[in-house]
């Protein structure tokens, strides 16, 4: 079966926030990973229409260009009024020893007629299980038990432990009709209950923010959760569906097996789950230490996706001098890097002080990447020295004062500390135990693949 994705169908587009448009539109500046485009002047007249709200037209050139954009994360599509209803999703809940999750779940999502909840070895055996498993298989082998007994176009994934707000597919749903998109994530948000629900409602690893996306590995959305996730059945059946050999991060897996297989998907924060945390902080770092072991593997089975860092070959003289202790020469490279790329932008047809602050914000992000490293995986290291010590509490004080004026207080940021920790620990069990370092280290430049496709996007566009 060809798992490859069909025609696009784009219809109408809207800016995303971050678009910034100069030399009357022709020149593009916006995306993530951040891409520079200078259409001709029918390309920027069809562009400008566009975004003030004409469709799409249907020939194969507007619709080429307008998935180029959608792609980068230069525009993002409008929800029509979709030809998809309800009654086209098939819910697939996975549970274990959860009753009361289901419970609530239910009764949340009575306007979805086919519901296939799957008790994966629960004791005692729920009575609301449409199938059972007699032993625990994990998520992974539940979900796909779910989905193949679904006879719909669309199956939706809910975890137990969540609740969908009223009318969460209304702005899910019509996205499909597009079929070149195979899956839409909603946002998945944190039910304020205790100092927990409290710290996860500002930092969730489930959580992928308010801005819409085009999810790809580079992109500012690189994965989602299938904690909440609508999805193609015949995508899934192409792929395989789940790989039951994981425990965890099984979710990140299929989202990238969907990306490397030519499919679009999207992530939609206009629809709203919202997910119950761990009731103990000891059962919450155990997750979050569960989840850093999932990095090893993810990293094996998808080579050059999973690295601490990104940086461009650029950057490693600057971070090599700050890492032995040469603060002005990083910073001096840093802000030679910094005029050569303002120089750069301004060739290109980008205002001198647009460009400047396109430079200096590409520099932040470098350091601030290192910054999460050195927090996240590196730390074990860098408690070994005195600088590392030094480096290492540097890299927490912009978190920690975040974390306080926010009003969370002191245990606000013990939790931020204990958080980066376990994740941390975990990631390093994982690397020793399927013997990769991947995970721990940086990758400095890109693929050839994704290096030859930044400079395409950067040549100029006729859109003629």
């Amino acid at each position: 079966m060809d798992s490859g994705p069909p025609p696009s169908v784009i219809a109408t587009v809207q800016l995303d926030r971050r678009t910034r448009l100069f030399r009357g539109g022709r020149v593009v500046l916006g995306g993530a990973p951040l891409q520079l485009l200078v259409l001709g002047p029918g390309g920027a007249d069809r562009f400008g229409a566009w975004v003030s709200g004409t469709p799409v037209g249907g020939g194969p050139g507007e619709q080429a260009l307008a998935r180029r954009m959608l792609d980068a994360g230069i525009v993002h599509p409008v929800p029509g009024p979709g030809g998809f209803t309800n009654d086209d999703v098939a819910l697939v809940v996975p549970v274990k020893d959860n009753a009361a999750g289901i419970g609530r779940l239910l009764a949340a999502s009575g306007d979805i007629a086919e519901r296939i909840v799957v008790d994966d070895g629960s004791s005692p055996a729920l009575a609301t299980a449409t199938i059972r498993h007699d032993h625990p298989r994990g998520p992974a082998a539940a979900r796909n038990s779910g989905w193949r007994r679904a006879r719909t176009p669309l199956v939706a994934f809910l975890d137990s432990d969540t609740v969908p707000t009223p009318d969460w597919l209304s702005s899910v749903l019509p996205l499909f009709d597009d079929p070149a998109i195979a899956a839409v994530a909603p946002r998945v948000r944190s039910l304020v209950t205790g100092p927990l629900g409290r710290y996860e409602a500002e930092r969730s690893s489930l959580d992928m923010g308010t801005e819409q996306a085009t999810v790809r590995p580079d992109g500012r959305v690189r994965y989602v959760p299938t904690a909440a996730l609508v999805v193609r059945r015949d995508v899934l059946q192409a792929v395989g569906g789940f790989d039951e050999a994981m425990r965890y991060g099984e979710d990140v897996d299929l989202v990238w097996r969907l990306l490397d297989a030519g499919h679009t998907i999207r992530y939609q924060p206009d629809s709203i789950v919202e997910h119950e945390p761990r009731h103990t902080v000891s059962a919450w770092l155990r997750q979050r230490f569960d989840y850093g072991t999932s990095a090893a593997p993810l990293a094996q089975r998808h080579p050059r996706l999973l690295h601490c860092a990104y940086l461009p070959t650029s950057a490693v003289p600057q971070y090599l001098a700050a890492a032995t202790g040469h603060p002005l020469v990083a910073t001096a490279s840093a802000l030679l890097a910094t005029a050569r790329t303002t120089q750069r932008l301004h060739r290109r047809g980008v205002p001198a002080g647009a460009a400047l602050s396109v430079a200096a914000s590409g520099q932040y992000a470098q350091a601030r990447q290192l910054a999460d490293a050195i927090r996240r995986v590196w730390w074990p290291v860098a408690l070994l020295s005195r600088r590392g010590r030094v480096m290492l509490a540097a890299t927490y004080l912009p978190p920690i004062v975040a974390i306080l004026r926010g009003g969370q207080g002191p245990r606000g940021v013990l939790l931020y500390i204990l958080d980066q920790l376990a994740y941390g620990l975990g990631v390093w069990k994982g690397c020793v135990r399927h013997r990769t370092p991947d995970p721990l280290l940086p990758q400095v430049n890109r693929s050839r693949k994704t290096r030859s496709t930044a400079r395409r996007t950067t040549a100029s566009t006729s859109g003629n």
